[in-house]
């Protein structure tokens, strides 16, 4: 499984840049493990896209409360239901999705059993609002391979009173590529499987 993960707060122009770049990134990993994402606006519907368009499978995770699927922020919404679309599976998951650290408890555990990471990274430290330099190391300390995505013009919207990430700058690291080790634990189960 190819797991994406990546800035909330994309520019609309960026979001149109990381879509082409994902794409070409996936187009070129010669197996056809699947993508998987969690669901939400901005990353997860360019990747399934991307997806789609490089003729692989989309697995979309969907959070549940008491075994029913849970309301979505409002920025969510509309964006899930095109990802839904883009979905040949669903995996419903027990999280809480207003919950920061159940998000990131997800994502942790989908990059735990992925064999791939794509993060879409400017190279900025993680902060209150943002966890992607967070995934990047979760996954590197796991021996999962990770490709940051962060193409030539990509910026992200300005929030008042944080200061901006320097675009101009690589992202740290973004030439590491690490080994995964031993078969991949499904996101839904827990138990391993062997790569595919």
């Amino acid at each position: 499984m190819i797991v994406a993960v990546g800035h909330a707060d994309l520019t609309s122009q960026t979001l149109k840049l990381v879509e082409a770049e994902l794409r070409a990134v996936l187009e070129r990993i010669p197996d056809r493990a699947p993508g998987v994402v969690r669901v939400g606006a901005g990353v997860p519907v360019v990747f399934g896209r991307a997806v789609r368009a490089a003729g692989r499978e989309l697995v979309v995770v969907i959070p549940t409360q008491g075994m029913v699927p849970a309301l979505l922020p409002q920025r969510d919404r509309v964006a899930t239901g095109e990802v839904l679309v883009l979905a040949q599976q669903v995996r419903l998951l027990a999280y809480d999705p207003a919950d920061r650290d159940a998000c990131v408890g997800e994502d942790e555990r989908l990059i735990a059993g992925c064999r791939q990471l794509l993060a879409v990274w400017d190279g900025s430290p993680s902060n209150g609002r943002d966890v992607t330099a967070h995934l990047v190391a979760y996954a590197r300390a796991h021996g999962v391979p990770v490709e940051v995505v962060w193409p030539q013009g990509a910026a992200r919207e300005a929030v008042p009173g944080v200061p901006e990430p320097d675009i101009g700058r690589a992202p740290r690291g973004s030439s590491d590529v690490s080994t995964a080790v031993g078969p991949c634990p499904t996101p839904n189960t827990g138990k391993a499987e062997q790569p595919r």
